[in-house]
């Protein structure tokens, strides 16, 4: 049997969803039963059918779901019905579409490691800033005894993430 040109081929397009909460890696298997079941409730199973989903990759806290081109919307609304108790999801986030994986796969933020603590000047004063996840920067002062409370713009984020 010859294989179908690339004319004749069926398009699809490619959901790039964040999972909320952060650092939680779902099971691509759990989370595809979970869609379908969202799909069904709010489309039926013929417009389940038609947007014939399926989900391609699944970690690092991000996930990619395939589906027919012109049904991005519907899979957007369904994966923003997202609220399982089950396994490690809670939430997905809708972050990018794309007409290939690899697009994608490139949107992925790459976390710093760990731990490593950095020096910046914030207002004249010295600090020293770690990330402890993809949320969250920790800032500390030395040799402080008492609290300050420093408010962010987002230069100052930018600033703090140029400077690495």
């Amino acid at each position: 049997m010859k294989p179908v040109p690339p004319t004749m081929r069926e398009k699809k397009r490619y959901i790039l969803a964040r999972v909320v909460p952060h650092g939680a890696v779902p099971d691509g298997k759990t989370v595809y039963y979970l869609l379908q079941e969202i799909l069904a409730g709010l489309f039926g199973d013929a417009g389940a059918a038609e947007i014939n989903m399926s989900v391609v990759y699944s970690e690092a806290g991000y996930i990619i779901v395939r589906c027919r081109r012109g049904q991005e919307r519907k899979l957007e609304t369904a994966l923003s019905f997202v609220t399982a108790e089950s396994g490690a999801v809670s939430a997905l986030r809708s972050v990018s579409v794309s007409g290939t994986i690899a697009a994608l796969k490139r949107k992925i933020p790459v976390p710093p490691p760990p731990g490593n603590d950095c020096g910046i000047t914030i207002g004249g004063e010295e600090f020293v800033y770690s990330f402890r996840s993809q949320e969250k920067v920790d800032l500390h002062q030395k040799g402080i005894k008492h609290q300050k409370i420093l408010y962010f713009t987002r230069e100052d984020i930018e600033e703090i993430l140029c400077s690495q």
